[in-house]
């Protein structure tokens, strides 16, 4: 990550529009310098600055424990490995992970939970209100029916009713995003032949498919091709990593985030297919108190 923010990445820090980051830095008021005409903001000084303008009692809080929870998505998976990050993961589903979030048991979380107004912006404000949580967007990515091999006569949800399916469990966002499909189809989980065991990642669903223990899972398209299944594209959804604030400036996290806007992401993203980075890194969310 760069050692100084642009004006439009100081603005969404502060929550401010970018004609007031303008103004801040004419009249000085904040750190700044200027380079080929261009205005810039050193991180190191700015997040100095802000520390230097809190008010109230000064309260120390515990350490964030460096784990990112939530949903697994293997996309992010890797590049947390070959980051070098040093960030633990625990996946088990993206409202696992935003109650991880909330109680501090976790840095950072993984979600993509579909909202009738666009993806995890309200299911943070109704679990964690103006909490100092930014909302960075890594991918949108397609999701489907992944079909085992040789498997026929699937191409919607309505032609699940007496297959076999391979289920998530009840705290992935996928899980519920599945069963709203079934409702809206006219079906129940009792209508499917299900596994006594659900997959707790996305790469648990694609190796019970692989293996022919059942005929249909709701997962990744990206996994398809790596296990030599089938999909039926069925949503594209926003993949988004919420970090508490605290931690987005530290070394962890930023080594992560550079990595993602790395060639190499890139070039994994479109080795995986099913991934779009057009809008990687834009913050759809960054609360306000703290």
């Amino acid at each position: 990550m760069s050692e100084y923010l642009t004006t439009k990445e100081l603005a969404d820090l502060l929550r401010i529009g970018e004609r007031k980051a303008y103004d801040l830095a004419s009249s000085g008021e904040i750190p700044c310098v200027r380079a080929m005409g261009k205005l810039l903001f050193p991180r190191a000084e700015i997040i100095a600055w802000l520390n230097a303008s809190r008010s109230g009692p000064q309260v120390a809080e515990p350490p964030l424990p460096p784990i990112v929870a939530g949903s697994h998505d293997p996309l992010l998976d890797w590049a947390l490995r070959e980051s070098g990050s040093g960030l633990a993961t625990y996946y088990d589903g993206s409202f696992d992970g935003l109650t991880r979030l909330a109680d501090r048991s976790a840095q950072a979380a993984v979600l993509h939970i579909h909202e009738s107004e666009g993806f995890n912006t309200h299911s943070i404000r109704d679990k964690m209100g103006e909490a100092p949580v930014i909302l960075f967007e890594i991918a949108q990515r397609q999701r489907g029916l992944l079909l085992s091999p040789g498997t026929e006569g699937i191409s919607s949800f309505s032609d699940l009713k007496g297959r076999r399916v391979v289920l998530r469990q009840s705290s992935a966002a996928s899980q519920r995003l599945f069963e709203t499909q079934l409702s809206a189809h006219d079906l129940a989980l009792d209508d499917l032949i299900t596994l006594p065991v659900c997959a707790r990642t996305e790469e648990e669903l694609a190796i019970a498919l692989r293996e022919n223990k059942a005929e249909a899972g709701f997962g990744l398209a990206a996994l398809a091709g790596l296990y030599s299944l089938e999909v039926v594209p069925t949503h594209s959804e926003r993949l988004d990593l919420a970090i508490w604030r605290r931690a987005y400036f530290d070394p962890p996290v930023q080594n992560l985030l550079a990595f993602l806007q790395s060639e190499r992401f890139a070039a994994r993203a479109s080795e995986l297919g099913g991934y779009d980075l057009s809008h990687l890194g834009r913050i759809h969310h960054n609360g306000a108190s703290g």
